[in-house]
């Protein structure tokens, strides 16, 4: 849960306390500041700023949001439920940019990697519906609504509210 620059002050300063305990010959706790050096670059690869980002994302906070996602210079290395919600989080920055095209394919991202819960695996594929019929590719909202109806008994009442007025959408424009 650190930025970039604060994992690199870190590591400098592990770094500086390992060749001081080596100096000084205490080889644990060099072993020590070695074994925090590896948990925080182990860190950078498998976290990366997302928690910081979705805390950011959940208080509006798209600027802040967005510029600690683009820290993570390879989301494919993320650990799968950061990288879905790495996906999801981009995606609402996405629609809130109204970048439909990069939110679409961010919450299609999304929904193919493990998340918090049912109903936020539901609210990706519902994204993907509204943008899709917004988009007037029904088909492609049709496969998917379908897949968000595969979950129906699992999820709350609001998102099947949102999932029958979007079928009702749908319908209309066939």
């Amino acid at each position: 849960m650190f930025t970039n620059t604060a994992r690199i002050f870190l590591i400098g300063l592990f770094l500086a306390m390992g060749l001081f305990f080596s100096y000084e010959q205490v080889y644990q706790l060099m072993a020590v500041s070695l074994m925090f050096i590896v948990l925080l670059i182990w860190g950078y690869f498998k976290e990366g700023t997302v928690i910081m980002a979705a805390k950011s994302f959940h208080k509006k906070d798209y600027v802040r949001s967005e510029a600690l996602l683009k820290q993570i210079a390879n989301p494919g290395w993320l650990a799968k439920k950061r990288r879905g919600f790495y996906e999801f989080i981009m995606g609402g920055i996405s629609l809130q940019k109204q970048d439909y095209d990069a939110a679409e394919r961010h919450y299609e991202l999304a929904a193919q990697f493990p998340l918090r819960s049912v109903n936020d695996h539901v609210a990706a594929l519902v994204h993907v519906v509204n943008i899709s019929i917004r988009q007037h590719n029904y088909d492609k909202a049709a496969a998917y609504i379908e897949l968000a109806n595969k979950h129906q008994e699992k999820i709350n009442a609001k998102m099947k509210d949102v999932i029958a007025k979007l079928e009702n959408e749908l319908k209309q424009h066939k």
